[in-house]
């Protein structure tokens, strides 16, 4: 891979950190317990807002293990290892990296870790 497309790629990936630290600020507010005074909250907008809630957590915890493989993209590209699959070795497609840029594997690799999760479930 060239320094140019690598040097694009480290700007996406810390604009991409940028944003998701700023969403999981914002998303800390939101998660906060639901409260049970039904004098003031009747049960469904009760009911709602626990929902709305558990949903908040879920893209807190989604956004979290994103940020966590941006940084460790950022890494790889510190230790010249940035574009190659941490399974076989291989050369990332591109595309697959414009699409993703903190991917991990290749499309063969990632397609192979899928199944044998499946197989696990």
């Amino acid at each position: 891979m060239k320094p140019a497309q690598i040097e694009r790629y480290e700007k996406e990936l810390i604009q991409l950190e940028a944003e998701l630290m700023g969403f999981l600020g914002l998303s800390s507010e939101s998660s906060q317990a639901v409260e049970l005074d039904q004098a003031r909250m009747g049960r469904v907008s009760r009911g709602d807002a626990m929902q709305q809630q558990a949903m908040v957590s879920a893209a807190h915890q989604r956004d979290q293990k994103h940020l966590i493989a941006v940084r460790k993209a950022l890494k790889r590209i510190k230790n010249d290892d940035y574009g190659f699959c941490l399974e076989c070795g291989e050369e990332i497609n591109l595309k697959r990296l414009d699409v993703s840029p903190e991917t991990e594997l290749c499309l063969d690799c990632q397609s192979l870790q899928e199944q044998r999760q499946k197989t696990r479930s």
